[in-house]
């Protein structure tokens, strides 16, 4: 049966319990045990499913949670991480060995992992601006394998064609990710749009709720399957608690980014009619770049938007310091708003200079818009603006 993300969301992956619990219980033991060696070694071996030890990620509440993260995505596989830089880190060292190339921005920690860490390990990277896209038909043809981006990025919200780039890719013998991160399952599938992985930060909005930190790739068995090793020898396995609360999250998954996509779309617009507002980036305004695209390969425009404030960095820091219902921190995909200056979190660590040539002013303000009513966070930033 074809079934509804909705209801994907539900019931994949969920293990039949002999008490009745309609959800996976939490199996917390690191070891399993085995009636004969001849099983254990069908498990060690994989003639046979089967739990054995959990930092491999084989127990069943992790494997419960992969199954229901693949089924989101409509991946043959997925793997659940510690954090979605874990999930990052062992995806490009797994397949990022022949070069790796970055487009547009990223989150800070990607951004430093590729530029300062991986070329230390004999990596190749290249990181290109969205209007650089002319640059990688070139490095493709050197023998780059991997080809990374986000889209919506953050924290500009700039879009990429996933179907484009991933045809360019696969064309010249490369593989394509696409950090799903700021759009969610919800609103976009990067692998019916032809790319080879999707990876997450779940601490956002699989997980929903700013209570857990995790992360999870998906693609095809052929290609996640390697990664696991990484995954095992590197200690980057989710722990069960967590895989659990994650499970949990993911079963309200489709109505909260609903709610969140139509919420972020009000405030977009309140705030493209306020004075005190230079611009606004959102995906679902008609204005937007990327406007035509997003309707192309987006289902919903997503939760995050930002503003930039009239009157530069001091400006929207007093903005930001003078709101009340949005909370003043890091991260996003919550069910509470949070505000955050790009230039003091997620890309402090780069350059002013960096910043700039980015296009990421100290004057933006990004929002990461919760379960809140719409109305009431328009006042909030009405006040804060006024």
């Amino acid at each position: 049966m074809n079934e509804g993300l909705a209801t994907r969301c539900v019931h994949a992956g969920e293990v039949a319990d002999p008490h009745g619990s309609p959800h996976t219980p939490i199996y917390t033991t690191t070891t399993f045990r085995f009636p004969s060696t001849a099983a254990l070694l069908d498990v060690v071996e994989g003639r046979a499913a089967g739990a054995l030890y959990t930092r491999y990620g084989l127990n069943p509440t992790i494997q419960a949670l992969e199954e229901k993260l693949a089924a989101i995505e409509g991946a043959e596989a997925a793997l659940a991480f510690c954090s979605g830089m874990a999930a990052e880190s062992a995806l490009f060292l797994t397949h990022g060995r022949r070069g790796i190339v970055c487009l547009g921005d990223a989150y800070g920690g990607t951004l430093e992992l590729l530029a300062a860490q991986l070329p230390g390990l004999g990596i190749p990277t290249h990181l290109l601006l969205g209007d650089e896209l002319d640059r990688l038909v070139d490095l493709l043809k050197q023998g780059v394998g991997l080809v990374f981006f986000e889209t919506p990025t953050n924290p500009a919200l700039e879009l990429f064609d996933i179907t484009a780039v991933s045809e360019l890719a696969h064309g010249h013998g490369a593989r394509v990710a696409v950090d799903n991160t700021f759009a969610s399952p919800v609103n976009q599938n990067p692998l019916a749009l032809g790319a080879d992985f999707v990876v997450h930060s779940a601490t956002k909005y699989l997980g929903g709720h700013s209570d857990l930190t995790a992360g999870a790739l998906m693609g095809s068995k052929e290609l996640i399957m390697p990664v696991w090793s990484w995954r095992k020898n590197l200690g980057q396995t989710i722990a069960p608690e967590i895989a659990a609360q994650l499970a949990r999250s993911l079963r309200t998954l489709t109505v909260r980014v609903e709610r969140q996509n139509a919420s972020a779309m009000k405030i977009a617009e309140a705030m493209r009619a306020h004075p005190r507002i230079a611009r606004v980036l959102y995906p679902g305004l008609p204005d937007f770049p990327g406007h035509d695209l997003a309707h192309r390969q987006m289902k919903g425009f997503g939760g995050m938007l930002t503003i930039a404030v009239e009157g530069g960095g001091q400006a929207a820091t007093q903005v930001a310091d003078a709101l009340k219902l949005f909370a003043l921190a890091p991260s996003l995909g919550g069910v509470e708003s949070l505000v955050t200056q790009p230039c003091t979190t997620t890309h402090h660590g780069l350059t002013p200079e960096e910043r700039r040539r980015r296009g990421i002013s100290d004057a933006m303000l990004r929002l990461s818009v919760g379960l809140e009513e719409a109305d009431d966070l328009i006042a909030d930033l009405h006040q804060a603006l006024g």
